[in-house]
Parts: structure tokens; C-alpha cells; sequence
């Protein structure tokens, strides 16, 4: 499992309706992109939720690299740099992946939470913490899915929640759900991924 994610942080003043009409007219266009398990287009506007900016800032988990590169390298992400200029992409490797109760439900909001792994932290104790943690967060009332992922480039842990209520119980960055492409979903590897 693979996640990315960009974030086009745009003006104060914008418009984000031009956001939100976007994602309503091709959002659908990745619910069969072959090799996704997910893609949650996800939105932070100035004041809601506690958000200083207005913000597009999809975030993917891919079941395959060649999905993954195939949306980056013929077709995919290029709608966006038409449009935005070429984001940076972030990458992180997955760790842990686990569904939660409201699995199913309409997801309304999604939190990302990072934190650094510790310069002298034992990387066995620090990886086992952040799969625990997918599983405690997985398992709060609520909680549709919960993904651990990591970048060593940064030692950088991400923790990804999606949430079928506007309340999660989760530290981090609260987003707005626009819309969910998962057609790979089910084939996500649960649990810890070594």
C-alpha cells in the first residue's frame, strides 16, 4: 500500500465553491481507476473545523505502484496542473490499514494527523505504536477506516482517518469529504503490512 497526497493551498478570499463544483463534475472519473484503493477528495476551508487556510488536498491509498503511476505519469494528476500549476506530491509508505464500524456509511470528514519519529527512537517501538494507534482510532464510534503510513525521507508518521460524523475523535488536520472514489478498497491489506 501506497499513499499520496497534494495540497493546493489557495488565496483567503477564495472562492471554494469552484472547488466543490469541480469535484462533483469529474470526481466519478477515478471510481475504476485500476490500482486505487481509495481516493478521498478532500477540502479545508479558513475557520471551519479550526482551518487557517483554504485548502484542496486530495489524499490516496493505492493498492498498486503502477495504479499510482499511471495516475501520476498518464493523465490523472495532469487535470490538476492544467489547472493549478504541478503540485508536490507527497509519498508515504503504508504501515498499517484497518475498516472500522461505520466502514460503509458516507464519509463526512477526514483528519490527518503527522508527527516525527524521534531522532534516538527505537523504529520497531515507534512502528508498533502508530499500527496500534490505526486500530485505536479504527475502533472509536464513528470511525469508517484508519491507515498508518510513513515517510523515511522525513521520518514522518501519518495517521489518515475517515469519519461518518462532522465530531472525530482523532488529533490532527479536520477536512471535508467531497466525494470518495474507492474502487479498490476492499483489496486494501488489513492490518500491519510486514
Amino acid at each position: 500500500m501506497q499513499a499520496m497526497q497534494y495540497e493546493l493551498t489557495l488565496p483567503a478570499d477564495y472562492d471554494m465553491g469552484v472547488i466543490r463544483d469541480r469535484v462533483a463534475r469529474v470526481g466519478h472519473l477515478l471510481d475504476d481507476w485500476g490500482g486505487l484503493g481509495f481516493k478521498a477528495y478532500l477540502v479545508r476551508e479558513r475557520g471551519v473545523h479550526g482551518s487557517p487556510v483554504n485548502q484542496y488536498a486530495p489524499f490516496y491509498l493505492w493498492n498498486t505502484v503502477e495504479g499510482m503511476n499511471s495516475f501520476l505519469w498518464d493523465g490523472g494528476l495532469q487535470r490538476i496542473v492544467d489547472d493549478f500549476g504541478r503540485p508536490s506530491v507527497r509519498q508515504w509508505t503504508g504501515l498499517a490499514y484497518e475498516e472500522a464500524g461505520a466502514a460503509r456509511s458516507p464519509a463526512l470528514v477526514a483528519v490527518r494527523h503527522r508527527q516525527r519519529v524521534p531522532e534516538g527512537a527505537v523504529l520497531s517501538e515507534a512502528v508498533r505504536e502508530a499500527v496500534a494507534e490505526t486500530g485505536r482510532l479504527a475502533a472509536q464510534d464513528g470511525a469508517m477506516l484508519a491507515a498508518a503510513v510513513v515517510d523515511t525521507s522525513r521520518w514522518e508518521l501519518v495517521h489518515f482517518s475517515l469519519w461518518e460524523h462532522d465530531a472525530p475523535k482523532a488529533p490532527g488536520d479536520v477536512f471535508q469529504v467531497l466525494h470518495l472514489s474507492a474502487p479498490g478498497r476492499d483489496a486494501l491489506p488489513r492490518n500491519r503490512h510486514w
